[in-house]
């Protein structure tokens, strides 16, 4: 999977917005798909025109927290991949403080979703959100 920084300077090198989109799509085939298993109705994310789901794991030694995210939909997969870069494998405060919404304007993304899918991609966002201040707060998650 891409890390943050190449998915700034791809997005920066690539001028026209067909190209970035390839190269989202690109970024959703290396996201890992979700064991069929995990994709229940308390894992899905509301708000998505897609289907979404959430897994989240703390890791109390690491004080990280990894996050588990698959769709049905390959544009969505790609912004999974953006996500992930920006939020996976970070401390909850770190999650917290990052201006992820800042990065969207960096990237020119919500100019270039329809609507409907720029929500989703906030209702994700706010999800993870939600997720890091649980774990902030109480410094655990369930386990899978």
């Amino acid at each position: 999977m891409a890390d943050l920084d190449e998915v700034r300077d791809t997005f920066q090198f690539l001028d026209d917005w067909e190209d970035r989109y390839r190269f989202i799509l690109d970024l959703g085939r290396s996201v890992p798909q979700l064991d069929p298993e995990l994709k229940t109705d308390d894992r899905l994310v509301r708000g998505c025109q897609s289907l979404v789901w959430l897994v989240p794991h703390f890791d109390p030694e690491e004080g990280c927290l990894h996050l588990e995210i698959d769709s049905d939909a390959h544009i969505v997969r790609g912004l999974i991949a953006i996500v992930l870069a920006a939020y996976d494998g970070n401390e909850p405060r770190e999650i917290l403080d990052f201006d992820i919404e800042g990065l969207f304007g960096e990237l020119d993304l919500m100019r270039h979703l329809s609507p409907t899918r720029g929500n989703g991609l906030r209702s994700m966002v706010a999800r993870i959100r939600s997720v890091a201040e649980d774990a902030a707060a109480h410094a655990t998650l369930p386990r899978r």
